[in-house]
């Protein structure tokens, strides 16, 4: 069976907490784990998508509403829906899963990706994973 849950690869989130929300995968684990017996892989992805900015907003507001929120989470295969992009980031160094099983180290590894989301998301670089799931399909 040919692999197509790769690293870098976009996912949509179907079930959970996340689900309908755009993620990256990070790490995969086909076999499963001892933990985890099951296929699955480590994702970081977007909690809260940037608003929409207009040219009247105060430079106040337009920095609130540009703000991006991030999350750190394994999944089940099977709760994930790939699709046919690839986002051009390294996480690999910054991700790990022994980030996650302690909490100290959890909410600095998201703060780093929130950084790191925001200057991709300044840049205009794959534009469409900073948007909301739901205004994409509107528009078509």
């Amino acid at each position: 069976m040919v692999k197509f849950l790769k690293q870098n690869k976009a996912v949509i989130v179907l079930h959970g907490r996340y689900a309908g929300r755009k993620a990256v995968i990070v790490k995969s684990f086909d076999d499963g784990t001892r933990d985890r017996p099951y296929g699955h892989c480590l994702v970081a992805g977007i909690k809260k998508y940037p608003s929409k900015v207009i040219r009247k907003d105060s430079a106040k507001k337009t920095a609130k509403k540009s703000r991006v929120k991030c999350f750190v989470k394994l999944v089940n295969y099977q709760h994930l829906m790939p699709t046919r992009y690839t986002l051009d980031v390294d996480l690999k160094d910054v991700v790990t899963v022994d980030a996650l099983r302690r909490r100290t180290r959890r909410w600095p590894l998201v703060r780093q990706l929130r950084r790191g989301s925001k200057r991709g998301s300044r840049l205009e670089k794959n534009r469409w994973f900073f948007t909301k799931l739901r205004s994409m399909i509107a528009e078509n």
